[in-house]
């Protein structure tokens, strides 16, 4: 999938955008954003680094002519001369290493660097009206995969260490007759901050929910990415709304 999504970007965001995307990264931005951030990412898999960098600075050798971007993604790292995918499936995903997430191994950073990629090369096709086409499954992951990761990302997003609550539980579902349908995640604000639950295995929680949202888990990803609202049309919501209204107002990337 990151084979298909990281030259999408580019194909997208080149497509007569006018404007911002919701990323708010104005074309070309967006291709030099993915780029370079592949190029981090992929940096620390190739090092296999054990501790947390003391930047973020990358040599992204990008080019300053915007219709030599497409090559440039596509190119990958420099030093080892292949795109990010090929590096991805040339790291073993169990190789320990440090992540700023739960999972301290390289798969952190495989999985991150996918949802990463499909976001952005969503934000352009909405941009200028296109429906975008995302698996449902590889949707629901995503949502996983920022849910649980969420609470470790207050180093780079200082708003989600501000999430507080009393205890209430907010639940996202998932609808629809795809693979996807049925899965949840609740989630709990506390006075000390907040925790994914631990799933019931069952078909109902064992308490009542506060806050839920149902929607597809394509909409539901977008949705945590700050991409949309629970106001719109795709989402049933029920409870309070104030809960959403805070959880939403601290959790932006």
């Amino acid at each position: 999938m990151l084979g298909y999504d990281t030259p999408a970007v580019y194909t997208a965001a080149s497509g007569g955008l006018l404007g911002r995307p919701p990323t708010a990264y104005r074309n070309p931005d967006l291709t030099r954003h993915v780029g370079s951030l592949q190029r981090w990412f992929c940096g620390l898999l190739t090092r296999r680094v054990q501790e947390p960098p003391r930047s973020r600075e990358v040599e992204p050798g990008m080019p300053e002519d915007v219709r030599e971007l497409a090559g440039w993604v596509a190119a990958g790292v420099p030093a080892a001369g292949v795109p990010a995918a090929a590096v991805l499936r040339d790291t073993d995903p169990g190789t320990a290493m440090w992540a700023w997430g739960e999972d301290q191994h390289a798969r952190f950073w495989a999985r991150r660097m996918l949802h990463e990629t499909l976001v952005h090369r969503v934000d352009p096709e909405r941009a200028v009206g296109g429906e975008p086409d995302v698996d449902p499954v590889l949707a629901a992951d995503g949502v996983d995969e920022f849910l649980v990761n969420l609470p470790y990302a207050g180093v780079f997003a200082p708003g989600v260490t501000k999430l507080r609550g009393d205890g209430e539980t907010l639940a996202f579902r998932c609808t629809g007759g795809d693979g996807a349908s049925g899965g949840e995640w609740r989630v709990r604000p506390a006075p000390d901050g907040f925790r994914l639950l631990p799933r019931t295995g069952g078909d109902t929680a064992s308490e009542p929910d506060t806050a839920a949202v149902h929607g597809r888990a394509e909409d539901l990803l977008l949705l945590l990415y700050g991409r949309r609202s629970y106001q719109e049309p795709a989402f049933a919501v029920s409870g309070d709304a104030t809960v959403l209204d805070r959880w939403f107002a601290h959790t932006a990337f």
